[in-house]
C-alpha cells in the first residue's frame, strides 16, 4: 500500500491512513489493550495519518502469540476476530490448583498424584468434541453487572454457570514421545484448536482433575486466531524498527486477509456505489451466505445473499482506485 498519496498545504505530501492488519507476537508481560496502544505509537511515529486501532481478540497478560491488531476500516471485522476459532499451546504444572488457574494465583488444592503420558494420552478424547466447561472465577464474564474478576478479587463467592464449546483438536506434541514410561509426569504440553469462548485454563483444570490430580496453567501460547499465524506475526522490537523507518506498511495485512473463509462477488462500479449507498442489489447470482463485495481490488462491503438479492452488512469507507 502506497503511504503517501495527497499534496496537503504548501504541496507537502500527507501521510494515508491504513487499513489491515498488523500481527503481533504479544510477549508475556503486557495486555492487549497495552499492545493496541503500542501500535498507536507506532503510527505515530512512522508519521502515519491517524487512524482507529483496535484488537480481535484478548490475550492475558500472562499470555502470548498471535495478537491480530485491526487498523482503519479493519476494525469493522474486530467482532468477526473475536469469533474465530484459535489455536494454543499450553503447558499443564500438576499437583497444584490456584484460584486464578494459572500461575498468578494462589495454591487452592494441591495432589501428590502425577499421572504418566499414558494415562495423560487416554483421558484427552473425553475432553475433544463438543464439551461444557465452567469458566474461570477469574474471567472477564459478568455475574449480575460486575466483571468476575473483579467480584472474585473482592472475596465474594459466586457461581460461574457452566457453558458449551468446542474443542477441535486436543493433542500431545511429539516432542513428548520420550517422556512415555510408568514415571508421573509434573507437567505436559498440550495443543489443540477450540471454538469461541473456550477457557484453556478452565480445561486445563478439568484435564488434570480427571486424570486424578489438580493442576494449573504454566504456559499459555496462542499460535493462531481466525486465519492469522505465528508465521505472520511480528515481536514489539520489530513494529518499533518498522515505525521508525517508516515501514509499517511491510507489516500490513490487507483487510481482506481477516475475510479468507468468505467468497468473493465483483460488482461493477456503479454496484459499488449502489452499495456504498446502503442500497440493496437485485438479480445477482451469488453464493447464498455471507460475500465480500469487490470493486476491483478495492473492498466495498460484506453483504449477505438471499434469493438473488444482496444487501449490505458492513461498509467499507475505502480510497476508490481513481483517489490513489
Amino acid at each position: 500500500m502506497v503511504r503517501h498519496a495527497r499534496h496537503g498545504p504548501a504541496g507537502r505530501l500527507q501521510p494515508r491512513a491504513m487499513h489491515g492488519w498488523i500481527i503481533i507476537d504479544k510477549p508475556l508481560g503486557p495486555g492487549s489493550t497495552q499492545i493496541v496502544s503500542a501500535v498507536k505509537r507506532a503510527l505515530r511515529t512512522g508519521g502515519y495519518g491517524k487512524v482507529k486501532v483496535g484488537h480481535g481478540g484478548t490475550l492475558d497478560p500472562l499470555a502470548s502469540g498471535v495478537l491480530p491488531v485491526a487498523l482503519g476500516e479493519a476494525t469493522k471485522l474486530s467482532g468477526r476476530m473475536l469469533d474465530a476459532d484459535k489455536a494454543y499451546d499450553f503447558t499443564i504444572g500438576f499437583g497444584v490448583e490456584t484460584d486464578t488457574l494459572d500461575a498468578e494465583g494462589k495454591a487452592v488444592a494441591v495432589s501428590g498424584v502425577c499421572p504418566t503420558l499414558d494415562a495423560i494420552e487416554a483421558v484427552l478424547p473425553r475432553f475433544t468434541g463438543a464439551i461444557e466447561q465452567v469458566p474461570p472465577a477469574y474471567s472477564a464474564l459478568k455475574i449480575d453487572g460486575q466483571r468476575a474478576y473483579d467480584r472474585a478479587r473482592a472475596g465474594e463467592s459466586f457461581e460461574m454457570k457452566t457453558r458449551a464449546v468446542t474443542i477441535h483438536s486436543l493433542t500431545i506434541p511429539s516432542s513428548s514421545e520420550p517422556l512415555r514410561g510408568n514415571e508421573g509426569l509434573n507437567e505436559i504440553t498440550l495443543s489443540c484448536s477450540v471454538s469461541k469462548g473456550t477457557y484453556i485454563r478452565s480445561l486445563a483444570r478439568d484435564i488434570a482433575r480427571a486424570l486424578g490430580t489438580v493442576g494449573h496453567v504454566t504456559m499459555l501460547r496462542r499460535t493462531k486466531a481466525g486465519p492469522f499465524t505465528l508465521s505472520q506475526a511480528i515481536s514489539l522490537d520489530k513494529l518499533d524498527e518498522l515505525a521508525k523507518g517508516r515501514q509499517l506498511e511491510k507489516a500490513l495485512l490487507p483487510l481482506t486477509a481477516g475475510l479468507d473463509d468468505i467468497p468473493a462477488l465483483s460488482v461493477t462500479p456503479d454496484q459499488a456505489r449502489a452499495l456504498r449507498e446502503g442500497r440493496r442489489l437485485i438479480g445477482i447470482a451469488a453464493p447464498t451466505g455471507l460475500n465480500l463485495a469487490i470493486d476491483g481490488d478495492m473492498p466495498v462491503a460484506l453483504v449477505e445473499v438471499e434469493d438473488r438479492e444482496v444487501r449490505v452488512v458492513r461498509g467499507f469507507n475505502m480510497m476508490s482506485k481513481e483517489d490513489r
